[in-house]
């Protein structure tokens, strides 16, 4: 079999890859792998870069073979690696074959326990067309960022552009708004890349505050490593100079564009990558495609904000008056879900959410360490569109009663509770917090809470909560999680449960159909596909919707779901990561025939990273519907204009 001989672009770090057995005969870039199933496997969660690894499995001689492509003289092959477990021996070997059998040039039993802290290098003579990795350890071993370089002076082989889709928000101190990687080949340096010039255009030029290079990885989701340059807009050209030295391999870097706090967000900036001067030489991207065009948002809570370290679960709702109420988890401590010291924030907004006042607290059960400090989280917000009342539904955790910490029963010291809280100014001020458990859930349950986001009001004025609860342990339900709906008929004076809509299912929204029924959009634990139901008689009974685990492709997430009545008829509007591999490519879809369709041509991938994956929808007047949606333990928000 002819090798596709593919150029240096650094390490490989197995991230194209599934995860699982190692794939019979995958081409990567630095040749093609194989390896008995038992053997060599794609790991998740354990990486020098990304999110994968190889592993050589625990067990006695465990071996991975990469072919190559033959090369001119000798190359360098460079990788990293770590032990699972300090237990026991362990002897790694690198071998070559070059027709004549294997050969050692590699063995060492010194990698180091976790981190990747263990490099290793060796270096690959002429003609050598095969090597082998060997192992002999409890639990193996894993390698990553393998590249194969080669041997002498070091030179720019290559430039590639990165087009993500990631919106460049007010406070936020990076955007990763366009990148490039540089490929080196050679083991003797350095050399340095020099100049930078991109071409900039942005609706307000004053609202700009700095474009800088950032150096990081292939990834814009995270992991920057400081500034590298900075420019000066003059025109629409920017020109940044460095002394960045250069490594063998990839050498990532981005264009960070920074707005002033109060920019102007209904708008996009375009970015162009024009010459890069870098060991000497001077590279230009290939035609079209070093263009890309970013959105305007808003860094809403922001690590650090308020004294909180994080900052998720959105909700998000629009009042009667127009104002904009977002909620969400203030989790003072940690990212970690309850139990935890975490209370329920509110932000608002008078002007569609270009600008957002300073945080208000909604609910604070205490911040007792000895109760786990009272936290109370997961919330949802739902405007009364008869009254103009908003309320907040969230769960209480006193002590270790959040989702693993529950049991049958329903006092705070045996179960969560269901909470809620009310305004009447507006979001301004709210009531102190209501308890609904005692009142709603069925004491053999392990816990009853809301879906987080946002609530409805039906047409006839019925006040409808997405709800979820895992059942009692034994029997058919075994302890599993249902969704269903809690809904009030009387403005909230009393409050009723509808039956479990389909076992495993947790996280759900709630939208009125044509008729009257509502339709429940349901998180799955079986992953891949939305859960889709209705129900006539408020949640007594539940029938699949014809796009039940088929039309709406998840990768186990919360979603939002939102009914917009407008001049131009009915449009249902859905958010989710439209990703069945990972909380990734947060996407805005619509529906004109109440949800039976979602088409192709219907949505809008509005950020492209990896995140935690939440979000939540409203509408902004009759021009644009406004997003609230989790970053990497952030949340953000955008006005997305309804004729895009």
């Amino acid at each position: 079999m002819a090798l596709l001989v593919l150029p240096v672009w650094g390490a490989e770090s197995f991230e194209s890859v599934a995860v699982g057995p190692l794939p019979r005969g995958w081409v990567s870039l630095v040749g093609e792998w194989t390896g008995a199933p038992e053997e060599v496997r794609i790991h998740a969660g354990n990486a020098a870069a990304g999110r994968q690894s190889l592993h050589l499995t625990g067990g006695k001689e465990r071996s991975a073979t990469l072919a190559i492509a033959e090369g001119e003289g000798e190359r360098v092959l460079k990788l990293v690696a770590e032990r699972w477990t300090a237990r026991g021996l362990c002897d790694f070997r690198i071998e070559g074959e070059d027709g004549g059998g294997w050969k050692e040039l590699l063995r060492t039993g010194e990698i180091r326990v976790g981190g990747f802290h263990t490099p290793l290098s060796v270096t690959v003579p002429a003609g050598m067309k095969r090597l082998r990795f060997v192992c002999t350890s409890v639990a193996g071993v894993l390698l990553d960022n393998v590249v194969l370089l080669r041997k002498g002076s070091m030179a720019v082989t290559g430039l590639v552009v990165h087009r993500p889709v990631v919106p460049v928000l007010t406070r936020k101190a990076v955007n990763p708004a366009l990148g490039f990687t540089l490929a080196v080949d050679g083991d003797e340096g350095p050399i340095l890349l020099e100049a930078v010039e991109v071409g900039l255009k942005i609706g307000r030029a004053a609202d700009l505050e700095a474009v800088e290079l950032v150096a990081g990885g292939e990834n814009p989701s995270g992991g920057f490593g400081g500034v590298v340059a900075r420019g000066e807009l003059r025109g629409e050209r920017v020109v940044m100079t460095a002394e960045r030295a250069l490594v063998a391999g990839a050498n990532s870097f981005w264009v960070s564009v920074r707005l002033k706090e109060g920019a102007e967000i209904d708008g996009k900036v375009s970015l162009r990558l024009g010459k890069v001067k870098a060991g000497g030489k001077v590279l230009e991207p290939e035609a079209g495609l070093a263009e890309v065009s970013q959105r305007l948002g808003v860094g809403l809570r922001l690590h650090g904000d308020d004294g909180s370290k994080f900052f998720r679960i959105p909700g998000l709702a629009t009042t009667k008056a127009g104002t904009l109420i977002a909620v969400y988890d203030v989790r003072y401590g940690h990212a970690g879900d309850l139990p935890a010291d975490i209370d329920v924030g509110v932000s608002r907004s008078e002007d569609g959410g270009r600008n957002w006042e300073p945080m208000r607290i909604a609910m604070d059960m205490g911040r007792d360490p000895k109760h786990g400090y009272d936290g109370v989280g997961d919330p949802a917000v739902l405007v009364d569109e008869v009254t103009g009342r908003i309320w907040i539904a969230a769960l209480w955790s006193h002590g270790n009663r959040a989702w693993n910490g529950s049991g049958p029963g329903l006092s705070p010291e045996e179960t969560g509770q269901l909470m809620l809280a009310q305004s009447d100014d507006d979001g301004k001020t709210w009531s102190k917090p209501r308890n609904l458990t005692k009142e709603v859930k069925d004491p053999a349950w392990r816990l009853l809470l809301n879906g987080p986001g946002a609530g409805i009001t039906m047409r006839d004025g019925t006040l409808v909560f997405a709800a979820q609860y895992r059942a009692a342990d034994g029997g058919d339900t075994m302890g599993k999680p249902f969704s269903t709906i809690l809904w009030s008929k009387d403005r909230g004076e009393t409050w009723k449960l509808g039956t479990g809509a389909r076992i495993d299912t947790t996280e759900a929204q709630v939208v009125e159909l044509e008729d009257g029924s509502l339709m429940l959009n349901c998180r799955d634990n079986r992953g891949g596909s939305r859960t889709v139901l209705t129900t006539k008689d408020l949640g007594a009974t539940w029938t699949p919707h014809v796009t039940d685990r088929k039309a709406l492709i998840e990768p186990v997430c919360m979603a939002s779901l939102l009914r917009v009545d407008g001049a131009g008829g009915t449009v249902f509007y859905f958010s989710n990561p439209a990703s069945a591999r990972a909380r990734e490519d947060m996407t805005l879809k619509w529906s004109t025939d109440g949800g039976l369709t979602w088409p192709e041509g219907n949505q809008v991938l509005y950020d492209s990273r990896l995140g935690a994956g939440y979000s939540c929808l409203a509408p902004i007047g009759d021009t644009h519907v406004g997003v609230i949606y989790e970053g990497p333990s952030e949340l953000y928000f955008l006005r997305i204009p309804v004729g895009e």
